[in-house]
């Protein structure tokens, strides 16, 4: 019997992964002050995303009794953004360009996809290669996202909503490549839903993400220029 979504085992990783990550963030931001602890921090926790990312594309490498090195290249927004969001973290400098990117990705998906993981049902447990490491890569790459905002490793502005447009057109276009030229058929979303029955292709989300972002770039703004004006008075 496969594992369930909302089963027991679904129930406990929540409730525990959420528990670390939250006494993790609060024990880093109470008792680290310099800016040297925060970033040995926060890379120690892309480490740790870049770990399960990779862990995750070699558990479908090798699955099903073969191998498909096609597979070690993440075909998801979620897989490549766990990959792209570690690197960013791992070797970019404050506020790259990279991050006012994948930010939004990097915790809008990952929390959806532990709230419902899809995948749940690939073995027999959570802890098969394949479903453990991608709860973990997607629980990381929230917590990531938290923490580069909580260190101040990211300022939000419109000035960068580029990025956004930039960074979409990367993701196609190694869609596009796995697609036409390793027939993986599903990649990205291009063709097939992100949930069956659903019109959730890539043509619809890219929409639904970009007019996300442009509210929430309006909230901060406004929120940015009542702080000034309030400190002003």
């Amino acid at each position: 019997m496969p594992a369930q979504l909302y089963g027991i085992e679904h129930f406990l990783y929540v409730a525990i992964t959420t528990l670390v990550a939250v006494l993790a963030l609060l024990l880093a931001k109470r008792h680290l002050k310099t800016e040297k602890g925060q970033t040995i921090f926060l890379k120690s926790l892309a480490f740790l995303l870049l770990v399960s990312i990779l862990a995750n594309r070699l558990s479908q490498v090798f699955r099903y009794g073969m191998v498909r090195w096609e597979q070690i290249i993440p075909d998801s927004y979620c897989g490549m953004t766990s990959l792209v969001l570690s690197l960013a973290v791992l070797f970019g400098k404050k506020d790259n360009k990279v991050l006012h990117f994948v930010w939004l990705l990097g915790f809008f998906g990952g929390v959806s996809t532990i709230v419902y993981p899809n995948f749940i049902d690939q073995g027999p447990t959570i802890f098969y290669m394949p479903t453990i490491s991608g709860l973990l890569h997607h629980s990381i790459s929230a917590t990531v996202v938290v923490a580069i905002f909580l260190f101040g490793w990211i300022r939000v502005t419109y000035k960068k909503w580029y990025c956004t447009l930039f960074g979409f057109t990367c993701y196609l276009t190694v869609g596009a490549f796995l697609i036409g030229c390793l027939g993986i058929s599903d990649a990205f979303h291009i063709y097939t839903p992100l949930i069956d029955g659903t019109p959730l292709t890539t043509w619809v989300m890219a929409p639904m993400y970009i007019g996300s972002y442009a509210l929430i770039l309006l909230v901060i703004e406004l929120v940015r220029k009542k702080q000034s004006k309030n400190s002003l008075n």
